[in-house]
This record gives C-alpha cells, sequence and structure tokens, in this order.
C-alpha cells in the first residue's frame, strides 16, 4: 500500500513577506492584552468594582472593559488623531482647523524620527557583529556638533547650512564611534564595555560644555545659543506643528542604508564579517577595516539623530534633551529584526506610544509608565520568540528569524 506524501513546497511570495512579521505582530498585540491587565489592576474604581465581584460580576467586568477601552482609545486619539475632529475638520475646509485635526499625526511622526536615525544606529551595529550600546553617546556628541555650527557659522544660505550642520553631527558621531571601533579591531576590546564608557564621557562632557563655552550669554542655565533660522529644518506648518524636513530625511537615510548593506560590496563585506568573521577572513576580507567603517556608519547614523533633534525640535541643546532615543533604539533593532525597513515601522509603532501616551494619562488617569511596560513586553516575546509559539502553537519554519546580534563576547 502506497501513501502519498505531500512534498515540502518552499513558501511562496507572500508567505515569505508575512511570515517574518508573524512574530512581531504577535508581540505587540501580545503586549497590549499584557498591558490590559496591567490597566486594570492598576485602577482604583475597576478595582473597587472587583470588591463586589461576588454580588455584581457583570458590573466589575464592565468596569475593566471600561477602563480598558478608554485608556486605549485616548492613546488612539492622542496618538493619531479623533476620526471624528478629522471628518469634521475635512468637511469643513477650514486650514487652522485641519491642521488642528491632524496635529496629532504629525507629532507622532515628530516623536518616531530620532527613534528611526537611533534605531538604524544599533541596526548596522548588529549587521556588522557588533552591539553599540553607546548610540545615545554618539547621539549627544552630534547634537553637540550641530548645535555648534548652527549657531557658530554665520551668513550661509539655508541650502548649505543644514547640510553642513546634518554633516557635522554625523561626523561628531562617527569620530565618538572610532575610538571603541579601534580598540575592537586592534586590541580585541569589547565594545559593550568601551561604548558604555564613552556615554558617560559624552554626557559629562556636554555638561561641561553647556555650563561653560556653550552656555547661551546672558542666562544661568546650562542652554546653548539657539541656532540661525537658517539651520533650521524647515517646517511644513505653522506652530504649534512641529513636523519638519527631518522625517523625510529619516526615511531617505533609511532607503540608503537598505542600499548599502544589501546591494553594494561593501554592505556584503559588512555582513559577512558580521555573521561569520572566521570565513569572512578566509574570503580574503579586511576584518579590522570592515569592524571600524560598521562602527563608524553606525555612530554617524547615531550622530544625526542628535542632529535632527536640535536641528528640528528644539533649536537648541540643553542639558538631558534626549529621553533616552539611543537606549529605546536597541528595542527598536530587536523589534525590525535589524532591517531597515522594520527599524522604520518599528519606530513609527514607538513614536505613536510614546506620542499618545500624554492623552492616555491626562483623559484616562493611566500611569505614563503603562507604555514603557507595553514596550518591555513587546521585547521580551520578540528577544524571546519560544513564548509566542507556545501561547500561539506556531510551528518553527526555521532557525534563522532574520535578525542579527553579536557573536558574543570576546570573539
Amino acid at each position: 500500500m502506497t501513501i502519498a506524501t505531500t512534498p515540502n513546497l518552499p513558501p511562496n511570495r507572500w508567505q515569505q513577506i508575512f511570515q517574518p512579521l508573524t512574530i512581531p505582530a504577535l508581540a505587540i498585540f501580545s503586549a497590549l492584552v499584557f498591558g490590559s491587565i496591567v490597566i486594570v489592576l492598576t485602577d482604583l474604581p475597576v478595582l473597587d468594582a472587583f470588591k463586589n465581584f461576588a454580588s455584581a460580576p457583570g458590573a466589575a467586568f464592565s468596569a475593566a472593559w471600561a477602563a480598558i477601552v478608554t485608556a486605549y482609545s485616548s492613546l488612539f486619539e492622542g496618538s493619531l488623531g479623533s476620526p471624528s475632529v478629522i471628518i469634521a475638520a475635512l468637511q469643513s475646509g477650514d486650514s487652522a482647523a485641519i491642521a488642528k485635526a491632524f496635529y496629532p499625526v504629525t507629532d507622532s511622526l515628530v516623536a518616531a524620527t530620532p527613534y528611526i536615525f537611533a534605531g538604524l544606529a544599533v541596526a548596522v551595529g548588529f549587521r556588522c557583529g557588533l552591539f553599540n550600546i553607546g548610540v545615545e553617546g554618539q547621539l549627544f556628541i552630534g547634537a553637540i556638533c550641530s548645535v555648534w555650527v548652527g549657531f557658530a557659522v554665520k551668513g550661509l544660505p539655508a541650502i548649505i547650512h543644514i547640510p553642513l550642520a546634518l554633516l557635522a553631527g554625523a561626523a561628531g558621531g562617527a569620530a565618538w564611534a572610532f575610538v571603541p571601533a579601534i580598540l575592537k579591531a586592534k586590541t580585541g576590546a569589547h565594545e559593550v564595555i568601551n561604548t558604555i564608557m564613552m556615554n558617560y564621557i559624552a554626557f559629562r562632557l556636554s555638561e561641561w560644555l553647556l555650563n561653560g563655552p556653550l552656555m547661551r550669554p546672558g542666562t544661568a542655565n546650562p542652554v546653548s545659543p539657539f541656532i540661525e533660522p537658517s539651520a533650521e529644518l524647515p517646517r511644513f506648518f505653522p506652530d504649534p506643528i512641529r513636523f519638519h524636513a527631518g522625517f523625510f530625511i529619516a526615511l531617505a537615510v533609511a532607503a540608503f542604508v537598505y542600499w548599502l548593506l544589501f546591494k553594494t560590496t561593501l554592505g556584503f563585506e559588512l555582513r559577512t564579517v558580521g555573521a561569520n568573521p572566521n570565513a569572512a577572513k578566509y574570503a580574503g576580507m579586511n576584518i579590522t577595516r570592515n569592524i571600524v567603517i560598521g562602527m563608524c556608519l553606525s555612530g554617524a547614523l547615531g550622530g544625526l539623530a542628535g542632529a535632527n533633534e536640535v536641528l528640528g525640535v528644539n533649536h537648541n541643546l540643553a542639558n538631558a534633551f534626549s529621553s533616552g532615543y539611543g537606549f529605546d533604539s536597541i528595542a527598536l533593532a530587536l523589534l525590525g529584526k535589524s532591517h531597515p525597513f522594520g527599524v522604520v515601522l518599528a519606530a513609527l509603532l514607538f513614536g505613536t506610544l510614546r506620542s499618545g501616551a500624554t492623552r492616555m494619562q491626562n483623559v484616562a488617569q493611566i500611569p505614563i509608565d503603562i507604555i514603557s511596560v507595553i514596550q518591555a513586553l513587546i521585547i521580551a516575546f520578540i528577544a524571546a520568540p519560544a513564548i509566542i509559539r507556545a501561547i500561539y502553537r506556531l510551528k518553527v519554519v526555521g532557525e534563522g528569524e532574520g535578525a542579527v546580534f553579536t557573536r558574543g563576547w570576546g570573539k
């Protein structure tokens, strides 16, 4: 008796596209579900309703559902706007009303922009087999260089001043990353330790400069002078909308990084060194050169994140101007599978969560820290995909998840 067997057919085009997105999508969904549980457990009226659960279980569940709906609806409206308000504004044709209706969307894009740059920085490091945990410090140095070019260089037209300030930020970040890069390439010193130390140096250097050479004249606050108008990234709408050209620059940089990594010989060498340095060396690739190039490219992207903030949003430099973009970018690179386009999508998600968190706190009285909890859960599920597979009973299709991580300590 012959038993017919189904051959293992290769995945079709749609499976190739959506299969890598399964784990991240389910991780986001699961994080929102667990976030709902945290919302219920931290909502006092809901807890009071559950005290009478035995006599009125329906009221308890209704209160819990209302708290969850209120929290996530306010998060949605705070990050993407209210659909009814947007429709009414479009029907009115009033430009001011339309701009106000779309303000949450534009603010989410503003919040996502530094995440794109910083996430790309970490992703490039991962692709090269390097764990660049120093993006936050490179971001600070890039901001310092950009703001100095922005206010100290005068008399230039915007078409020259803006690129010059951006290049200064990228060069500053690359120079700051060069130190751990050369130490890694020449001595084998692990980049995690060195980049952490460089972070602390960057933070203290920034404080000293803002309390000394870069302090704005006539003020006692540690803040730099405002940059020249010719160095400001163009904004597309009047105040208070902050949406600026930095978002489109970030998208262009992401496309460039994709082209560099996957369409050029240099990118192939960087990825090969990251995946298997022994094989790369056997193939005749210069390991030292590629480590230095990869780390410096990562640092340049981190520097652009800082340049974006001072040229597009703040127009000056103040102490602690970054709210941890460099550290959050590690999570972005993991969520985006170290792919430039995946990083962009992850940055848009984090920017949306960050932008809507304030409204969620004001409307639903939910602590803003719940967003950090949701972000942490997303990363935990991404870093341990076996949890998602166990929860949703997914089959293991292949060993590779598409992400590229570092090779380990001392290797």
